[in-house]
């Protein structure tokens, strides 16, 4: 055995995250007790994901797959790998894993808390980042997992957990005394799967705020009680308490609805961006001040309240419900369109983070 591994990687440039170039790094082997490398098969490439390079330093995105090129980062990516080399006890050559990974030929890891579940990556690096993104699990113990629903599954589950326990972060807190929700870019996948968890279950409206060119999308999905464009914002009703749920990181409509709304506004909650790299910079705004929600905060909230298998269970049913939903063969929400290679995922992302995607269709990128 050669004493090293060739891995193509993609980089991220750090301050411009619509340009990246293809390198190549090794992997020293033989490898040590415990670790293991997998090649990576295939994963999704959504807005999420440039949400992740966006707030890299804010959030330590940046740190989970050190490139040690300065400037140059690895965007992290939801996917599926496969064992090829294993000095780890329970992991075996050709297992199929799901986990966060970079866009990259392959990836070494130290595995350990090695269970029926899958494993967590210890790397030193790793150690002091977020553990939800650590985890990798095992395709043949894993309940939502379906084979032929592999694309789905990619697209959804990293985007339906922030929508799941955003929406139980919002009716864990009686929506902050509002009785309707202000949803922006709603025709994002992550927005409207929120709006799913949330509809018809809840007294509270559902409204999606959306550009012109999506709102027919957004009508015909059929999950929020009724859509606005932007424009529209100052005209709307100031009467009803609101509650503001930010997926687009926009400060001049946070502003304009922060203006608008005034002492109607009972809360805003900002859950990521695509577009802006601005890290809820404080604008002085009047109202209350724009909380981040972070999704594993409440996963660990949930973890206490009624333990880590019924967390799993809800969510699993949720999402497995989701899926059926957006493939739906008759009215589908997505079409999912598969990009091969590094100069394919070079072009999908810097049309992706310019906002120049069709939001009826999820990428799954095949390396």
């Amino acid at each position: 055995m050669s004493d090293a591994m060739t891995v193509t990687r993609l980089l991220t440039r750090k301050d411009a995250l619509n340009e990246s170039r293809v390198d190549s790094t090794r992997i020293l082997l033989p490898l040590q007790e415990g670790e293991v490398v997998l090649k990576i098969d295939r994963v999704a490439i959504t807005t999420n994901n440039i949400t992740y390079a966006a707030f890299g330093d804010a959030m330590q995105y940046w740190e989970f797959f050190p490139t040690h090129c300065e400037g140059w980062g690895h965007m992290p990516v939801w996917g599926f790998a496969e064992v090829v080399l294993s000095e780890a006890e329970g992991v075996e050559v050709g297992e199929r894993f799901y986990g966060y990974f970079p866009i990259a030929s392959h990836i070494k890891m130290q595995a350990d808390r090695v269970s029926k579940r899958g494993f967590y990556d210890v790397s030193k690096h790793r150690q002091a980042l977020v553990s939800a993104y650590n985890q990798y699990t095992r395709c043949s113990n894993d309940p939502a997992y379906v084979r032929e629903n592999e694309n789905y599954q990619m697209i959804v589950r990293p985007l339906f957990i922030t929508s799941f326990m955003g929406a139980d972060f919002l009716q864990d807190n009686q929506f902050f005394g509002a009785r309707q929700i202000l949803i922006s870019s709603a025709s994002s996948k992550t927005a409207y799967g929120t709006a799913f968890c949330l509809h018809e279950k809840y007294d509270v409206e559902l409204i999606g705020l959306t550009s012109r060119g999506n709102r027919a999308f957004v009508d015909s999905l059929g999950c929020y009680h009724r859509s606005a464009v932007y424009e529209e914002m100052t005209t709307m009703s100031k009467d009803t308490s609101t509650l503001y749920m930010d997926f687009s990181g926009n400060e001049a409509l946070r502003a304009t609805i922060h203006h608008h709304f005034g002492d109607a506004l009972t809360y805003d909650c900002f859950a990521g961006s695509a577009q802006n790299t601005n890290f809820l910079r404080d604008t002085a705004l009047p109202g209350p001040k724009p909380r981040l929600y972070f999704a594993p905060v409440q996963i660990r909230k949930r973890n206490e309240d009624w333990g880590h298998d019924v967390v799993n269970q809800r969510f699993n049913e949720a999402q497995l419900d989701f899926i059926r939903r957006v493939s739906d063969r008759q009215n589908p929400w997505m079409e999912v369109t598969e990009t091969r290679g590094y100069a394919g995922a070079q072009a999908l992302i810097a049309e992706m983070h310019a906002g120049r995607i069709d939001p009826r269709k999820g990428h799954v990128l095949v390396l």
